[in-house]
């Protein structure tokens, strides 16, 4: 199965309205600290999970996908691929209602496995990139 689906990244970009940013930690020369700053300048409400918490822009961090107090509707994966099953299985144990795992991120069982539990998932691609051609009108 191709998880990469045009439909399904465009209704992740122009549904999903808080990003819990898996990896995410205050250092400026790591993509997900770009791909955050890109999604919060549209909109989006961005979450920094990483074992450390830090605040990035201006957003508190948690420790674990579980600690996040509110509702998540994307889980963007910025972690090495044979670490998404179980960021996979966290979004699923959330309630999220998509997971996106970032360029060079692919694990198809762990796609699978959130794909069978309702989320949409993409895979191997990058919001910011993907942006210009799907996402919704500014």
């Amino acid at each position: 199965m191709d998880f990469a689906e045009p439909e399904d990244i465009r209704w992740i970009l122009a549904q999903c309205r808080t990003w819990a940013v898996v990896g995410l930690a205050d250092n400026p020369a790591r993509a997900a600290h770009g791909v955050a700053r890109f999604l919060q300048q549209r909109g989006k409400r961005i979450v920094p999970v990483h074992p450390r918490a830090e605040t990035v822009w201006g957003e508190d961090g948690y420790a674990s996908l579980a600690d996040v107090p509110f509702a998540v509707d994307c889980v963007d994966v910025f972690r090495r691929s044979e670490d998404a099953g179980a960021v996979a299985d966290e979004a699923i144990a959330i309630g999220a209602k998509a997971v996106w795992f970032q360029l060079g991120v692919v694990d198809d069982a762990a796609a699978a496995r959130a794909a069978a539990a309702g989320l949409r998932v993409v895979q191997d691609r990058c919001p910011a990139i993907e942006w210009s051609a799907l996402g919704p009108a500014a």
